[in-house]
């Protein structure tokens, strides 16, 4: 974090003592201004500003803090000794009630460590309206899952020994067996887990998932998988780094039990479909070039609306040709997944040396609705692609999206927007065991959000596990 001095708002940085002075401890009736030198997020390194300072006595001071006119005072506060500061100062903690001080000064918002217990009463209230048949069900599985977990650490500690290429071997035979077994385990459970949730109300689906990750927590943990798409690092769930795993498809995880849990996830059908949407994509992309009608040495520009790392590429651009046959635009609100993007690219033109033709560009869903005259910055494109942006989109949201985006496709330019499937068969997987919710639409509700758009010829494409659907778009030649 940048110093203190920097981001100060509530502190002032002046070293003179004056009506400007903004911090200050308390000790009694003394009030001594200090100034911040630099902050962890639970202390703060001070300085004082008058000759005068803190007897530094074990005594807990008061932290006041002005700012336009108001006045805010926490504590108890105890202040530390500080090397750096040789006397002239020291570092200042929470002894009580704990407060951020990132939040104090770098935001100046009053976050208390402890703020969460607040609400604890209602949260373990909510136990209350869970379904019996429910609570049933989630304790059945708990205990099943710490039967099968405790069979497979034993079997871990059995071979642990072993030199690693055996251990290999011996995990491997475990997995390709009793791990089969435990995978069809999960599925069954998962079959119950829809008999039981398929009439819940949308309410009652965020209570009783709520309830259900609380439970399993534990187990959560366990998939790579299922552990991101719960603590979401990013702050949303389908982050590019999910997608990476979705796409590896392999065993990860630091024991037996947590290599299945995280197999089982990234190999279920949703799973599967956003592997098989890439091929799709640059099925429909290839297919396209060849029938757009462009001059050999013209090059095809695409969009690709949420690219995340965009790997799809790599089953693009398969050849120095394919190089030359494009223009890629690749447009994300997340800068790292803007940096991976731009990191595959690096590597296709390194395997071929030979440049490839894209733009980045870091952008906001509020900015594809309200942004004026997209078309004269962006330009306009044969080919606009987005493959998981709108599950994240209220049909009000994703119409405007929609709307703009269509303006941006040159006369005879086609777009696929992809949206997952109300029957999707991951669906209460993912909201129940991920925490990942999405608006999962019906073929009526998704061509619905083109209505307005009459002049363009609208289907419907299916990836091969029904579990993803594109709406298959073409503007007319000759608009």
């Amino acid at each position: 974090m940048e110093s203190a001095k920097n981001n100060l708002q509530l502190i002032d940085t002046s070293s003179e003592v004056s009506n400007q002075e903004k911090a200050f401890l308390i000790q009694g009736t003394d009030k001594i201004p200090i100034c911040a030198e630099n902050t962890s997020k639970y202390s703060l390194s001070f300085r004082y500003l008058s000759r005068r300072h803190h007897n530094q006595s074990a005594e807990p001071v008061s932290l006041l803090l002005k700012n336009n006119g108001d006045s805010v005072e926490l504590g108890p506060c105890h202040i530390l000794s500080d090397s750096n500061l040789d006397g002239s100062g020291g570092r200042l903690v929470f002894t009580n009630a704990v407060y951020d001080f990132e939040g104090l000064l770098g935001k100046n918002k009053i976050l208390k460590l402890q703020a969460p217990f607040h609400d604890l009463p209602g949260v373990l209230a909510r136990k209350n309206s869970i379904k019996p048949s429910f609570k049933e069900y989630t304790a059945n599985l708990t205990y099943d899952l710490n039967v099968y977990k405790n069979l497979f650490d034993e079997m871990d500690s059995q071979y642990g020994q072993e030199q690693e290429d055996v251990r290999k071997y011996v995990q491997r035979a475990i997995i390709n067996s009793e791990g089969e077994a435990f995978k069809c385990f999960l599925d069954d459970k998962l079959n119950e887990l829809q008999h039981i949730v398929v009439d819940y109300s949308r309410e009652e689906h965020q209570h009783h998932g709520f309830y259900f990750r609380k439970q399993l927590w534990n187990f959560i943990l366990c998939s790579s998988l299922i552990a991101r798409t719960n603590l979401k690092p990013r702050g949303y769930a389908g982050d590019s780094e999910m997608m990476r795993m979705i796409y590896f498809n392999d065993y990860l995880g630091n024991s037996t039990f947590s290599k299945l849990m995280h197999k089982h996830a990234v190999e279920h059908p949703a799973a599967q479909s956003v592997r098989n949407r890439i091929e799709l994509i640059a099925e429909l992309l290839r297919k396209d070039r060849i029938r757009s009608g462009l001059l050999p040495q013209e090059k095809m520009k695409v969009l690709s609306v949420g690219c995340g790392p965009a790997l799809e590429l790599q089953e693009v651009l398969k050849s120095p040709a394919d190089c030359e046959n494009y223009h890629f635009t690749l447009l994300d609100q997340d800068s790292l997944a803007l940096s991976e993007a731009t990191a595959l690219i690096n590597e296709i033109e390194n395997k071929f040396n030979h440049k490839v033709s894209a733009d980045y560009l870091e952008c906001s869903v509020r900015t594809m609705i309200f942004g004026s005259k997209l078309h004269q910055k962006m330009g306009q494109f044969h080919f606009i692609y987005s493959m998981g942006l709108f599950d994240y989109l209220a049909a009000s949201v994703a119409k405007a999206v929609l709307k703009n985006l269509y303006r941006l496709l040159v006369p005879g330019g086609k777009m696929a927007i992809g949206n997952f499937h109300v029957m999707n068969p991951s669906k209460y997987y993912m909201e129940y065991w991920c925490d990942w919710v999405l608006y999962q639409r019906t073929e009526e509700e998704f061509k619905a959000l083109l209505k307005n758009n009459l002049s363009a010829d609208v289907s419907i494409l299916f990836e091969k596990t029904g579990s993803q659907m594109f709406l298959n778009i073409k503007k007319p030649a000759d608009i």
